[in-house]
């Protein structure tokens, strides 16, 4: 499947299920999903959008469309992964070594070992891409998993390199914005969407249960329907407790959602009777409480 997530609230936006010969970078499919997931965030926030794609995003179709959503009333910036070509590397190998500056964490502590830079003028090939684009380069040590990969010039230099793709020139109110170590640590938050495609997985996404597309759809629907819920419960309910908040959906099943307790029934109410020497009793009515008070959708 495609799939959007939102990174407020790591609910899954959208996804569609495709066929399994479907291509990772099929342009139709990422402006469906895109159109279906600005569809379900509400109106009333949909005045500044980021949207952030891994590399299979990197098309003109995708972008145009984006730049497209730009109105007098709505400001919409992108960060997409690039791949790199030719024309991509002898751009970086143009750039001076002083124009290299170290990367940062998501915190703001210095990365001693990644650099990034400035690759937009040096690029030829941002000539036929929509206006405004920017490259940001980021250079890393390889890891073991990816020396058999590293083209001619990443094992001349000793660095592997990666390209991010943004319409950001600057975010107003937000100071540093135009950087591009800024902009480095925004794209590569996008990774949280791994911790999500795992619960997506954990939730029943693993195995499709059926050869009937249908049957498939209805399975997709239910766990997006359970993985929503998991994200919810966190961030309405477990936002304080550091163990719960980030735990696998493997670790709140045992402790939260499988609870040894009994439900009885006396003067006409309802009683749950949890072992006062359960580990996670005190986290588990917590959680309740604060979910129970909510008020009723309107």
């Amino acid at each position: 499947p495609l799939a959007g997530w939102c990174a407020n609230t790591q609910e899954c936006l959208a996804m569609l299920l495709r066929p399994g010969s479907a291509g990772s970078n099929t342009v139709a499919d990422h402006l469906q999903v895109l159109a279906a997931c600005i569809a379900q965030i509400p109106s009333a926030y949909r005045a500044k959008i980021l949207i952030r794609v891994d590399g299979a995003g990197a098309s003109h179709a995708l972008l145009e469309r984006i730049e497209a959503l730009n109105t007098t009333r709505r400001t919409v910036r992108y960060t997409v992964g690039w791949k790199i070509t030719e024309a991509d590397e002898a751009a970086i190998a143009a750039l001076p070594e002083g124009a290299w500056e170290h990367a940062v964490d998501q915190d703001g502590a210095v990365q001693e070992t990644c650099h990034v830079a400035e690759l937009t003028g040096l690029n030829t090939r941002v000539g036929g891409w929509p206006a405004g684009i920017r490259l940001i380069a980021r250079r890393a040590r390889p890891s073991k998993r990816h020396l058999s990969k590293l083209t001619e010039l990443e094992r001349r230099t000793g660095w592997r390199y990666q390209i991010t793709a943004t319409n950001i020139t600057r975010m107003r109110a937000v100071a540093g914005s135009q950087h591009p170590q800024f902009l480095d640590v925004l794209h590569r938050a996008h990774a949280v969407v791994e911790d999500r495609v795992r619960t997506e997985k954990a939730m029943g996404l693993r195995n499709l249960p059926s050869k009937a597309w249908s049957v498939n759809l209805g399975w997709v629907l239910a766990a997006n329907l359970a993985a929503d819920l998991d994200a919810w419960t966190r961030l309405l309910g477990l936002h304080d407790d550091e163990q719960l908040v980030r735990a696998e959906p493997a670790t709140l099943r045992y402790r939260l959602w499988h609870i040894p307790a009994r439900l009885t029934t006396h003067a006409r109410r309802r009683w749950l009777h949890i072992p006062a020497d359960w580990p996670w009793r005190e986290a588990f009515l917590a959680c309740w409480q604060r979910l129970t008070s909510l008020p009723a959708p309107g």
